[in-house]
């Protein structure tokens, strides 16, 4: 390990590792300017109800980093909101089926400047009206 870098620091300069880490910062922040499409986590609260939904989105790439980074806050997304109807089939009593449309309406309006394609699995929230 000694001998390897006695012999980076007599054969490769500290400019050039300079100017090369340099021109990979620039290439990336580059790419980060191209339209992306890609799957995202978002953690919802409907009605005090936690739920985390799996969506494709698109956007340009810096919004998406944004989002991906700093976006650990929960939307709140009340549930007059939003069109359900009372699940049916054994084991499903006094739950609600969220419709995905209007899911995925009220959350395009939250994020303006990405794009939401799809919504993954929308898990079944409890009715209000029964507890």
């Amino acid at each position: 390990m000694e001998n390897l870098l006695k012999w980076m620091r007599r054969y490769v300069s500290p400019v050039f590792l300079a100017l090369l880490v340099a021109s990979f910062i620039l290439w990336y922040l580059a790419k980060l300017t191209y339209m992306y499409t890609t799957e995202q986590t978002i953690r919802l609260s409907i009605d005090g109800q936690p739920v985390e939904i799996t969506c494709v989105v698109e956007g340009v790439g810096t919004n998406l980093f944004g989002y991906r980074v700093y976006m650990n806050k929960t939307l709140r997304i009340p549930l007059a909101e939003l069109k359900t109807r009372r699940a049916t089939g054994e084991g499903h009593e006094g739950k609600l089926v969220i419709d995905p449309q209007s899911l995925q309406h009220a959350i395009s309006v939250r994020f303006s400047d990405i794009k939401i394609i799809s919504i993954g699995a929308i898990p079944e929230i409890d009715d209000p009206v029964k507890e």
